[in-house]
């Protein structure tokens, strides 16, 4: 059995950065309830409320990760300027959110300096 890594988090010119790591390439079901419980809890501590996912390093995840991304997203929007998105995805996780039309709800910068720019402004 795997051990959970939890989530890498920074503040970069007022935006709450999550970096998922190596450890979150493959967002399978076994950690998905932690990784939900520490966006959730981001999302709704974050001063300001901006928040970007690096998810460069990430090369797969399934529905269970999609619906932890519209909690977290409405957590952030709920909140005065409440801002996020999404950033490096990879392809097949890029074509995920296109398929299913979120492309449209969230931003999906190819880098962090892009989101950062994105949500600050």
């Amino acid at each position: 059995m795997s051990t959970f890594v939890p989530l890498k988090v920074q503040i970069q010119t007022g935006v709450t950065i999550v970096e998922f790591g190596q450890e979150q390439r493959q967002l399978d079901e076994l950690h998905l309830e932690k990784i939900g419980r520490q966006l959730i809890t981001l999302a709704q501590s974050a001063s300001p409320p901006r928040l970007v996912l690096d998810m460069a390093l990430t090369e797969f995840f399934g529905s269970s990760f999609i619906e932890i991304l519209l909690l977290v997203w409405k957590a952030i929007e709920s909140r005065p300027d409440g801002k996020f998105a999404i950033s490096g995805l990879q392809p097949y996780c890029r074509e995920v959110l296109e398929v299913t039309h979120l492309d449209r709800l969230w931003p999906l910068p190819n880098t962090r300096a892009e989101a950062i720019t994105t949500v600050n402004a």
